[in-house]
C-alpha cells in the first residue's frame, strides 16, 4: 500500500514533489513567510482608468448612514450573511433541542470566536435562567457546604483566560470515510473564547475539601442537567466557574448566568447553567458517561472516562468552502489553519503538499497559549498542479497528530468521539477543494 492512498477517489495526477525538507526550503526560500512582504503575495493587477469602482462615487458616500442608536447592540454587516452557525440533520436526527450548531471556523480570524458564532450543543434546549434566582450548591465531602449566589461568586477574585471548547463528537462522521465536503460540518463543533470567572480552586480553598474527596459531580439546572464526573485533581488544576465570555455576560445558549469551563477536556464536561458541585470518594457513572460519551474500542469494550481532547489541526484556507478557484498558475497564497491540544501548548505544525510523503514546517502566528487555538501559516507559490494538502500538529507533551491508520489501529472504526486523525484536502488543477482521506503518512 502506498503512503498516499486516497480512500475517496483514485488520484492519478502527481502532487508537488518534495525530495527533502532541506531541498524544499532551498528551492522555495524566496517564498518563505519571513522573506515575503505582504505586497509580494498579490498577483499584479493593472488598474483600468474606466473602472467604475474607482471613478464613480459609491452610493454609500452620497447620503447619510444609519444613526448611532439604530442598533444598541452591534450587528454584523449585512454583507457577512454567510458567516453563521449551521445545523445538519445527519448530526442531530432532526431534533432541534438535543442538537448542535456548527461554528463557521472557515470564516474565523485569530483565536477568538465571537459569541454569536460560538458553537452550541444542548441536550434539552436553551434554558433561560433568572440571575436573581441563580444558586450554586457545593456539597458532599467538603468542610463547609455552601449555596452561592451570582453576587457571592463575583466577590471572589476573578481571572480571564483563553481556552477552546470542543465537543468530543467533532469530526465523528469521518470515522468511516469522507462524509461532508464542508469544513464547517466536519470540524465546526468547537470554538474558543476568553472566559472570565473565578478559579474553582479559589472557592474550594475557601470552603475546604475532605481528604477523601477525589471526585466531583457537576450538574446543570436545565431539564437535561447533564451530570458529569470530574476528578478533583483536574478541578484544582485549571477549572473555572465563569460568568462572562469575550468581555460580556454569557449568552443564554452558553449557560447564562454561570457555567463551568474545564480547559482541554471534552465539551460536555463544561456544564452550562451550573446548579451544583458535589464531592465524593467515588465516581457517579451517570447516563452521560456510561451509555453516552464513552470511547468504543476495537474489542467492543469502551473506555468510560476518556476526557482529553487530543492534539489536532486542520487547514482552514483552502478548504471546501474557500477553494483556490480564483488563483492562477504562479500565484502566491497563504495556507492557514488552526491547531489545538487539550494537553497543553502547540509546539509546531507541519504541512504536506503530497499526501504526507514530505513535510515542511509552518509558521505559528500570533499568541500561542495552552489549551487554546493556535494559528499556523505557510506562504506558497501554486504551480497550478493538483495537491494533497495535509497538516500535522504536535504539542509540548510530545503528542503528535496521528494518521488515519494509526488511529484506526488503536480504536477501530466504530467509535464516535475524539477523532483527531490528519485531515487532507485534495486541490484539483482547477483549484477546487475536496475532502479526501489518506491512510498513511510518512513520519518525517
Amino acid at each position: 500500500m502506498k503512503s498516499s492512498e486516497v480512500l475517496q477517489k483514485d488520484t492519478s495526477s502527481k502532487a508537488v514533489q518534495v525530495t527533502s525538507r532541506r531541498d524544499f526550503f532551498r528551492k522555495t526560500a524566496i517564498y518563505s513567510a519571513g522573506a515575503l512582504s505582504a505586497a509580494s503575495v498579490l498577483s499584479p493587477v493593472s488598474a483600468k482608468a474606466d473602472d467604475p469602482a474607482i471613478i464613480n462615487e459609491a452610493p454609500w458616500g452620497t447620503k447619510l448612514g444609519d444613526p448611532v442608536d439604530k442598533n444598541l447592540y452591534g450587528m454584523p454587516s449585512p454583507y457577512e450573511h454567510n458567516n453563521i452557525r449551521r445545523t445538519h440533520d445527519l448530526l442531530s436526527s432532526g431534533d432541534a433541542y438535543a442538537s448542535i450548531s456548527m461554528c463557521p471556523i472557515h470564516e474565523s480570524e485569530g483565536i477568538i470566536t465571537p459569541n454569536g458564532l460560538f458553537f452550541t450543543r444542548n441536550h434539552g434546549g436553551t434554558a433561560h435562567v433568572d440571575p436573581n434566582e441563580f444558586r450554586l450548591m457545593i456539597h458532599g465531602k467538603v468542610k463547609k457546604e455552601v449555596v452561592l449566589t451570582l453576587e457571592d461568586l463575583k466577590r471572589y477574585p476573578s481571572e480571564t483566560r483563553t481556552y477552546f471548547i470542543e465537543c468530543p463528537a467533532n469530526g465523528s462522521p469521518e470515522w468511516r470515510g469522507p462524509q461532508f465536503n464542508s469544513l464547517q460540518f466536519m470540524k465546526g463543533m468547537m470554538s474558543a473564547a476568553q472566559w472570565t470567572g473565578v478559579m474553582l480552586k479559589t472557592i474550594l480553598d475557601d470552603i475546604g475539601l475532605e481528604k477523601d474527596a477525589v471526585w466531583m459531580l457537576a450538574e446543570g439546572s436545565d431539564n437535561a442537567s447533564n451530570p458529569r464526573t470530574i476528578p478533583v485533581e483536574k478541578a484544582l488544576e485549571d477549572v473555572m466557574v465563569v460568568w462572562a465570555q469575550n468581555g460580556e455576560a454569557l449568552r443564554a445558549e452558553q449557560g447564562y448566568p454561570v457555567r463551568l469551563v474545564v480547559p482541554g477536556w471534552e465539551g460536555n464536561l463544561n456544564t452550562k447553567w451550573l446548579k451544583r458541585l458535589e464531592f465524593s470518594n467515588k465516581p457517579w457513572h451517570s447516563k452521560e458517561e456510561t451509555s453516552k460519551y464513552t470511547m468504543l474500542q476495537k474489542s467492543g469494550k469502551s473506555i468510560r472516562y476518556f476526557w482529553v481532547n487530543e492534539v489536532n489541526s486542520v487547514i482552514t484556507s483552502p478548504c471546501p468552502e474557500k477553494p483556490w478557484t480564483s488563483l492562477k498558475k504562479g500565484d502566491m497564497v497563504e495556507i492557514e489553519g488552526l491547531a489545538w491540544s487539550g494537553h497543553g501548548t502547540i509546539k509546531g505544525v507541519d504541512i504536506s503538499f503530497d499526501g504526507g510523503d514530505n513535510w515542511v514546517e509552518a509558521k505559528l502566528k500570533g499568541l500561542v497559549l495552552p489549551k487554546s487555538w493556535t494559528r499556523f501559516s505557510y506562504i506558497y507559490k501554486w504551480d497550478g498542479k493538483p495537491l494533497l494538502l495535509s497538516s500535522r500538529a504536535y504539542d509540548d507533551f510530545g503528542n503528535v497528530q496521528p494518521t488515519i491508520d494509526e488511529e484506526t489501529k488503536a480504536v477501530g472504526v466504530e467509535s464516535v468521539y475524539h477523532r483527531n486523525a490528519i485531515v487532507t484536502w485534495e486541490i484539483t488543477g482547477k483549484g477546487e477543494c475536496n475532502n479526501v482521506q489518506i491512510r498513511k503518512h510518512k513520519k518525517a
